[in-house]
């Protein structure tokens, strides 16, 4: 797993609402474009991380999540708001750097996850 560059810093976050998908620029030169979905799935809140270890949850049908709103959080993060009405989620500059740099494994674990639990990104 690709780790957060120790002093990159977004210069720029762009919302692409028709694609669904977050861009962010990095000060080292990294770039991502994330998916919606992934943010959603991946949410840095209790809600979906859990109090402790072991407690993630796997919400489904979350294929066509869109984001409303991204509003900053200090000089640390950014909060998200999704069109599920989801929006506790904090994300801060290293997480979204290494949902960036690993989104292709993120995505590939939360399917395993959810065929495990036969569940469907589909709503």
């Amino acid at each position: 797993m690709t780790r957060f560059a120790a002093k990159a810093w977004p210069l720029e976050i762009r919302v692409m609402s028709k694609e669904k998908i977050l861009e962010v620029d990095f000060d080292d030169g990294a770039s991502f474009a994330i998916a919606a979905e992934l943010l959603r799935v991946e949410s840095p809140s209790a809600e979906i991380q859990g109090h402790g270890s072991g407690q993630k949850v796997t919400p489904a049908g979350r294929r066509h999540v869109n984001i409303l709103n991204v509003e900053p959080v200090g000089n640390y993060a950014i909060k998200i708001s999704f069109d599920d009405l989801h929006d506790t989620g904090i994300f801060s500059w290293e997480y979204l750097y290494d949902l960036g740099a690993n989104q292709e494994d993120l995505l590939d674990s939360y399917i395993a996850r959810l065929d495990e639990l036969g569940l469907s990104r589909e709503p």
